[in-house]
């Protein structure tokens, strides 16, 4: 029966790492990493290039050795159980594993088989997945043929052959186009829903709020930030009051008149002609109690006036200095040494 450690806080933990570093050269790829995944939910490791992201999946699924620290998966030792842990976990790269040479259908079947499955079982399981990843129609060609992410979607299949109770995403959606990287979030959703952990990293803001449920920011090696989407946009401070008058011909002059007003600290206004709004950058309650107060004073009727936290790109910036970008074909130091692993 696998063991899963259990949460002080309540509920299950199916990753645990503590205190892991590893090094390449002179470069500290990890300095000290600790991370929880609860079970059955995504955690989105979030970071710049060369942050360390890679280097943390590759040793959770015991393609790399840490040169100090710990972390069990499933309840398995990444260092002591390695042969164990890998018969829990699944592992889909940046880049697909998969057979270019062999059909997607044989693919399959060939991972199932050195899973040990039965060869009754290793077909079923191919059959299926094929079907639930839209694979059947192209089942017989060979994987060169298949479009960027068709092989994605084999990649993602591949790594579900054992049903897996763990599953890493290293940067799963680099490169696809905006329809099949929807399809993606879409499949990793309902492996959620079917009692999967995940950790997932990227770079992509709009990934990690469609499928996170937690976030650990990294950089440099080590965590700076770890909570909950919101959690994060709350430790990161600021507000914007989004004010959305009645009539849209007030819009101008209402930010005019909002810059006029000389509130101590409170940056230019900007207008949002797209939602008919005047945003307007909080720092504080007194600013917030003194704009509103403004604004009801001048007898302006208004639709709406809502307070936004700031966008999760905006969390990224403030935390790293740099801010999220897409990487394609951006090659780093870590990614250089681990290829040469």
């Amino acid at each position: 029966m696998t063991r899963i450690d259990k949460n002080p806080t309540g509920g299950d933990i199916a990753v645990t790492v503590r205190g892991l570093v590893k090094h390449y050269g002179e470069t500290k790829a990890l300095d000290g990493v600790d991370v929880d995944v609860r079970e059955g939910t995504v955690m989105g490791v979030l970071g710049p290039n060369g942050a360390g992201k890679t280097t943390l999946v590759r040793i959770l699924s015991t393609l790399l050795a840490p040169d100090a620290g710990r972390a069990t998966v499933a309840g398995y030792d990444v260092i002591r159980q390695p042969r164990m842990l890998r018969r829990v976990i699944g592992l889909t790269g940046q880049y697909a594993s998969v057979d270019e040479k062999i059909p997607g259908w044989e693919n399959l079947y060939m991972i199932g088989r050195l899973l040990d499955l039965p060869r009754k079982d290793a077909r079923g399981r191919a059959d299926e997945l094929l079907e639930r990843f839209s694979l059947t129609e192209a089942a017989r060609r060979p994987v060169h043929t298949y479009s960027g992410g068709m092989r994605r979607r084999l990649d993602l299949a591949a790594s579900m052959i054992g049903r897996p109770q763990v599953l890493f995403l290293d940067e799963p959606t680099t490169g696809l186009d905006p329809r099949t990287r929807n399809e993606v979030w879409d499949e990793v959703k309902s492996m959620v829903g079917e009692g999967v952990t995940v950790l997932l990293t990227t770079q992509y803001m709009e990934e990690a709020e469609q499928l996170a449920s937690e976030l650990t920011v990294v950089d440099r090696g080590k965590v700076i930030a770890g909570g909950g989407i919101e959690e994060l946009k709350a430790k990161v401070g600021g507000r914007t009051l989004r004010i959305r008058p009645a009539d849209p011909l007030q819009l101008r002059p209402l930010a005019r008149e909002l810059d006029e007003l000389g509130i101590t600290g409170l940056a230019a206004t900007t207008v949002d002609t797209e939602r008919s709004s005047v945003l307007v950058p909080i720092l504080s309650d007194e600013q917030l109690t003194a704009v509103t107060g403004a604004v009801v004073a001048r007898g302006i009727t208004l639709s709406a006036i809502t307070t936004e936290l700031p966008s999760l790109d905006e969390v990224f910036l403030s935390l790293t200095g740099r801010r999220a970008s897409t990487p394609q074909g951006t090659e780093t130091a870590e990614d250089r040494e681990e290829v040469a692993v």
